[in-house]
């Protein structure tokens, strides 16, 4: 009889710590700072880091220096998708008011996979194009607010928490952004009840983060994730 006990008690005690150290899978919707060649999905969204032939002015030259690698290679995650793409804006407008419909944020967001966790990390370019900001605006959405920043990045939001309902949703707001474009996601956020990470001390050679900036997004968005 106390041999069944303690066989119960094992088993039980196994399952409680297979629970606890299960792998929760990551997915990430982002930009040129997520990216790494060969290692995005869908293989031909275009990359910053890792680009055979290519020589940049930044010391991150392998995978495994990246925020999300770092991220993905503790024990605790798995790496479900990694849609990043460089250059991407969230709204629809990209560098010269180009049409970034084909890229945009709001056009990725239907291939995350099934994650536990949904990283996304833009509004970058978006800041740097000077894309129009537009309004705030929460439902019924028309093709034309899309190109805008504030009613895409709600309809961003909206649609994570509605399509991905399982799933922990953070944003990250990098550092250096204009003030409308910061503003702007933290009160989105707030609105959707998304954590909203707001990096710090990046540091950045020719407008990307380098291996010590790569290593300090790691670690915010680790400390953020452990938190919750």
């Amino acid at each position: 009889m106390k041999h069944k006990c303690f066989v119960l008690l094992a088993s039980f005690l196994f399952a409680c710590l297979g629970s606890v150290f299960a792998q929760q899978k990551i997915s990430i919707l982002g930009d040129s700072y997520s990216t790494f060649h060969g290692y995005v999905q869908p293989a031909g969204n275009l990359c910053w880091y890792g680009v055979p032939g290519e020589k940049k002015e930044n010391d991150v030259t392998k995978v495994e220096q990246t925020w999300w690698y770092c991220l993905a290679d503790s024990v605790s995650y798995v790496l479900e998708r990694n849609n990043a793409y460089s250059g991407s804006t969230i709204c629809n407008t990209g560098y010269e008011k180009a049409d970034y419909s084909d890229r945009s944020f709001i056009t990725r967001m239907t291939d995350l996979g099934k994650p536990d966790i949904i990283l996304v990390f833009g509004g970058t370019n978006d800041s740097w194009a000077g894309v129009p900001i537009g309004d705030f605006k929460y439902a019924d959405w028309t093709e034309g607010e899309l190109y805008d920043f504030r009613p895409a990045f709600c309809y961003l939001m909206d649609y994570l928490v509605t399509h991905y309902p399982d799933a922990r949703i953070y944003n990250i707001t990098n550092t250096e952004l204009s003030e409308e474009v910061t503003s702007s996601m933290a009160e989105v956020c707030r609105h959707y009840g998304v954590t909203n990470i707001v990096l710090r001390d990046v540091d950045k050679q020719w407008g990307h983060p380098s291996v010590k900036g790569m290593a300090s997004i790691c670690s915010q968005v680790r400390e953020a994730l452990s938190a919750q």
